[in-house]
């Protein structure tokens, strides 16, 4: 069972490290890919290092997409070459489970891999998909995670944390994530509590393309 990670300059860190522990302790394969090996710098200064390329990369039984800072989406979404979304198109095409967390959604989204999907994304960004993405059914309440299908959404940063769980339990059972749980002592207690602030506008800035550029048909 291989999970492929693509990660790209800018991404959040937690997007990809926090299931990446998680994916460890279950003993799965988990496998960063970039557009070029090389040195990943992420969001907040965090750097990876990537060794295998988008042109090296096998098939994934699992794709697990990050967000990131909205310029790297934007530049992502924006690339006339669509290096990144196309990636994404060839390697969902044989995948068991197509996953996001965070703003990933919006990548997916742009992929053409969310139409006709319910999904959830990071609360800031639900006004991006409702607004840019119409094929695409927003869950409302801000679940953790969304699984329509084979497609699994998961919120804001550090939801991905529990989608990782969820994802474990989908492809090893219930005593599997239970021991990931157990193992990695994950019972979140937070000293301070809040409610998730609504949004109303999209905070990505401008896409200089067409919207009919960043999908796929």
């Amino acid at each position: 069972m291989r999970i492929g990670i693509p990660v790209y300059g800018d991404v959040d860190a937690l997007d990809v490290v926090g299931p990446w522990e998680f994916f460890g302790w279950a003993n799965l394969d988990v496998e960063l890919v970039a557009e070029e090996p090389g040195v990943v710098k992420c969001r907040n200064g965090l750097t990876m290092q990537v060794t295998k390329g988008f042109k090296d990369a096998g098939s994934y039984d699992v794709l697990w997409t990050p967000g990131g800072d909205p310029t790297a989406l934007v530049r992502l979404m924006g690339d006339p070459k669509r290096v990144y979304l196309d990636f994404l198109v060839k390697q969902s095409a044989d995948a068991r489970i197509v996953a996001s967390v965070c703003e990933g959604a919006l990548l997916l989204a742009a992929a053409g891999l969310l139409d006709g999907y319910a999904a959830t994304t990071h609360r800031a960004f639900i006004p991006c998909l409702t607004e840019r993405f119409p094929k695409v059914r927003v869950v409302p309440g801000h679940p953790r995670f969304h699984l329509d299908r084979n497609r699994l959404t998961g919120g804001g940063v550090s939801s991905g944390l529990d989608e990782a769980l969820e994802l474990i339990r989908l492809l090893q059972g219930e005593a599997a994530a239970q021991n990931v749980q157990q193992m990695t002592q994950y019972y979140p207690k937070p000293p301070v509590t809040s409610q998730i602030p609504p949004a109303t506008t999209c905070p990505l800035p401008p896409v200089t393309i067409p919207p009919s550029v960043w999908r796929s048909n």
